[in-house]
This record gives C-alpha cells, sequence and structure tokens, in this order.
C-alpha cells in the first residue's frame, strides 16, 4: 500500500509541476522536478517536462540530455513527438546542425503526418546552407496549410514555383 502512495504522491507533484509550467513559472516547476529526478532519473515523462523546462528558462544546452533520456527510456505518442522536436530544435540552436537533421529527419519518418517537422527541418537545412531545398520545403508548407486569402488565391503559382527558385524562363 505504501509504494502506491507514494506513486500517487509523485503522479501528484508531476501534475503540479506541469500546471506550474503551463502557468509561466518554470523556475518553481524546475524546482519540483528534479525533486522527482532524484527518485526515479529514467521516467520518460519526467526526463521530458525537465527538457521542456529547461527550454524555457534558454537553458538549451542542459535540455539536451533531458531530451535524449525521455526519447531513450520509451517516451510515447504526443509526447514522443513532442520531444522530438524540442531536441531537434534545440540543437539546431545550439549549433549543433547535423545533430538536429538527424533528429528532424527521424521525426519525419516516425510522424509524417507532422507538418511542424518540415518547418524546424528547413530551419536546420537554412544552417546548413541547403536553401533551395530549405525553401522548397517551406513554401510547399505555406501553400498547403495557410488559410490566408491572398496565399489561397496564389496557392497553385507558389506550389508550383517551390522546387523551381532557380529556373529561369524567357
Amino acid at each position: 500500500m505504501k509504494c502506491a502512495e507514494s506513486e500517487v504522491k509523485w503522479m501528484e507533484t508531476l501534475q503540479d509541476a506541469i500546471k506550474l509550467r503551463e502557468e509561466g513559472k518554470p523556475e518553481q516547476a524546475k524546482e519540483m522536478l528534479l525533486t522527482l529526478h532524484g527518485q526515479t532519473p529514467d521516467d520518460p515523462d519526467l526526463n521530458y517536462q525537465l527538457a521542456w523546462v529547461h527550454d524555457m528558462l534558454g537553458l538549451e544546452g542542459a535540455a539536451v540530455p533531458y531530451y535524449e533520456k525521455a526519447i531513450s527510456s520509451g517516451l510515447a505518442g504526443a509526447d514522443r513527438r513532442g520531444a522530438l522536436l524540442g531536441l531537434g530544435s534545440t540543437y539546431r540552436t545550439l549549433g549543433r546542425y547535423g545533430k538536429s537533421k538527424e533528429v528532424l529527419e527521424l521525426a519525419k519518418k516516425e510522424y509524417p503526418e507532422a507538418r511542424e517537422f518540415n518547418v524546424f527541418y528547413a530551419m536546420t537545412l537554412y544552417n546548413l546552407g541547403s536553401y533551395q531545398h530549405a525553401m522548397e520545403l517551406l513554401l510547399t508548407e505555406l501553400a498547403e496549410t495557410s488559410h490566408d486569402e491572398g496565399i489561397v488565391s496564389y496557392r497553385r503559382a507558389i506550389s508550383f514555383y517551390a522546387d523551381k527558385l532557380d529556373q529561369v524562363w524567357e
């Protein structure tokens, strides 16, 4: 019974920390999460939450090991999707473009319907000097997802030119 009670308390503390993060109090959330981490350092959900608050606090370098641990420990579903995006984006902001590309390519394979990965992947491609491919991805996402009246009216043209930016017609 004692074990079940402590598990309930642990989950309540985790939820309280998430609430603090959502309320814009990441420093307080971080303190609570680090306390839990001392008890269960391999929990994927906890590591994901720690990565998230570190990112919120501008501590990207410190967020990386938590993202990596969350993913390698079996984080699943929407949280895995978020962690892959967070890790790929964080690697990019740290100038680790090759690692960013690797993580975002994995994410694109695992979640082919998740269009946000193309946008972050395009940013990484830009940093790697693949400007044409980056623009093609962004223009395609813009054309296919925008509800802006002006964009919608030129959707076919934007889609057509997305992979022809260097082509010149005479």
